[in-house]
This record gives C-alpha cells, structure tokens and sequence, in this order.
C-alpha cells in the first residue's frame, strides 16, 4: 500500500505558496489496520519528521497492533525520537549532504549515492 502523508507533515509553511502548493494524491488503497502489525518501509531515514507524519496517517486506517520500520538508508542526525527495527545500511552523512537511493523497479538499477554539499 503505498500511503500519502502530504496533509500530517509538519514543514508545510516551508512550501514556497505561489509555485509549490501540496498535493495530495490520496493513499492507494483503504485498509483496516486495526489490531494489526504493520510493516513501514522507507528508504533514507534522516530526521525522523517523515516517518511521525507516516505514522500519524496510519492511524486514519485505525490503531495497528504494532509499528516495525523498516529501512534502506540511516543516515543519522535526527530530530525525533524515532529509530529503525530494521535497518540495510548505515551511512555517516553531514546534514548538508542528500542521500538517493534508486531501485531496481523505479530506476533499472540498485544504487545508493551521497550527493555533495
């Protein structure tokens, strides 16, 4: 299931309001989550403010059981407490760099890359 967190983030006032407004492209699917594990994927994890937002629109699906995050890239300095059940790689990145991860589905390849300052 693929889930649109658009409306639960929390830098939405860091939208430039005359080119970038949100759009909300809705979840792929409605799932009743309730009493149910529920396995959260991302791919780089940094702050942690995406993941809360994440977390927050689950509960529109219902109270899961329990949450287990699972991720490609931890790349440290977060501003939440929030931390990974499973975790591919870890990579020290300073809080300038950008870190990509392309996948064999949506790139044609498997790469993770750091991307200067």
């Amino acid at each position: 299931m693929e889930l649109d967190i658009t409306f639960y983030r929390d830098d939405l006032t860091l939208v430039d309001q005359e080119d970038k407004m949100p759009v909300y492209s809705g979840s792929s699917q409605y799932l009743n989550i309730q009493d149910k594990t529920v396995i959260l994927v991302d791919d780089v994890l940094f702050t942690g403010r995406t993941i809360r937002a994440a977390m927050d629109a689950l509960t529109d699906f219902g109270r899961a059981a329990k949450i287990e995050l699972v991720i490609f890239v931890d790349r440290g300095h977060r501003e939440l407490p929030i931390r990974a059940d499973y975790v591919g790689k870890n990579v020290p990145t300073s809080r300038d760099e950008l870190v990509q991860v392309r996948t064999e589905k949506q790139d044609g390849c498997y790469e993770v890359a750091i991307l200067g300052k």
